[in-house]
């Protein structure tokens, strides 16, 4: 096949395309440059779409001995991630820009404008697997399973993709990178949100929000707690940071349990009340084979690296709705409720959704 290969100047990147091209494949290196500033150097583990990181790229193509091109797609991530991210806090919820960043860039205008150019797929260094069947599985390794940042996208987009990483640990990538003379070898993982390089969301926010000072009350009385300068500082699940005026009754500590922009408040409450057992999920996309017509039993994923939790769903009315068998803390507006089913090769995802409210 003739395929694209995404490289962001990382390892697991490069040894994708690497093994992309040992399995027979025509390849074809592009880095994508998707920061409208982009800054000199990296700051050691955060941050990417640096100057530096372009110039990894190519160096490894060089290495592997394919072409090699630079694609300016800022002002599409710029308004289908970025944007979407300040969007979606002023709104009260918490999104995750890598799944944004994989719908709308890697495997929607990449791979539309890799096959106008008559490319077959488009391979990335993502740790998951894609079995003989076609369906999205976990990677072996699950501290860096990506599965389910990758659960956004269609069959049709699937069938276009290729995981090479999915079958090994970091750890080998890393090796084998060295072996093929790869320097991005020990290169850091990129960390936290790419586009936020110093990792203040607060400060990035309060930039394009600007301060929005409102109250935090507790959930029970509806006291006044305290104040914040503007409610997008703060997710579901927070204890830290809250500056309270005064401490709980019981001497324990408060979280956010939810943010309202339309009265501009932020409610606390006892760790008990963050539990969940009902979670509605909206914009479901289905791909582990014919959607059921009725509740099916299966695991699902409520945020990135989450714990997973027994459930029954049931897809009904164009939404995706969850009764937990255990509750499940820390259940945010605007992440992804992610089902898979067990699977003796490889956890399989069945289907995503973008959680709306959970009760």
């Amino acid at each position: 096949m003739r395929v694209l290969a995404a490289m962001s100047g990382g390892v697991d990147s490069a040894v994708a395309a690497a093994r992309a091209v040992d399995a027979g494949h025509d390849v074809t290196g592009v880095h994508l440059a998707l920061a409208r500033n982009p800054q000199t150097y990296r700051s050691g583990a955060r941050g990417c779409c640096t100057l530096e990181d372009a110039r990894d790229a190519r160096r490894a193509a060089d290495v592997i001995g394919i072409p090699f091109y630079v694609w300016d797609m800022a002002d599409r991530f710029h308004e289908d991630v970025v944007d979407d991210f300040v969007a979606e806090y002023a709104a009260g919820r918490t999104p995750n820009p890598c799944l944004r960043c994989n719908e709308k860039i890697k495997f929607a205008a990449v791979l539309d404008r890799a096959v106008a150019l008559g490319f077959d797929a488009v391979v990335t260094g993502h740790h998951a697997r894609l079995g003989g069947d076609g369906l999205l599985r976990r990677s072996v390794d699950l501290p860096k399973d990506q599965s389910y940042v990758l659960a956004v996208l269609r069959r049709d987009q699937l069938d276009r993709s290729l995981f090479p990483l999915g079958d090994s640990t970091k750890a080998q990538v890393r090796a084998e990178a060295a072996e093929r003379g790869l320097a991005v070898a020990d290169k850091p993982d990129s960390h936290d949100i790419c586009f936020i390089a110093d990792g203040d969301t607060r400060r990035f926010l309060a930039e394009r929000l600007g301060e929005s000072p409102g109250d935090i009350v507790d959930a029970r009385t509806g006291a006044v707690l305290g104040a914040h300068s503007g409610a997008y500082a703060y997710t579901v699940g927070q204890r830290r940071g809250l500056a309270l005026r005064e401490p709980a009754p019981d001497g324990r500590p408060r979280y956010v349990l939810s943010i309202t922009p339309v009265t501009n408040t932020v409610t606390v409450g006892s760790v008990d009340m963050l539990d969940v057992s009902e979670v509605a999920a909206d914009r479901p996309v289905w791909t582990g084979g014919p959607a059921p017509d009725g509740p099916f039993e299966c695991d699902v994923q409520l945020r990135a690296h989450g714990e997973v939790v027994p459930a029954t769903v049931e897809l009904a009315g164009g939404r995706m709705l969850a009764s937990l068998r255990r509750p499940a803390r820390g259940v945010a507006a605007g992440q992804a409720l992610v089902a898979y089913r067990p699977d003796p090769a490889g956890d399989i995802v069945l289907g995503s959704a973008t959680i709306g409210s959970r009760d």
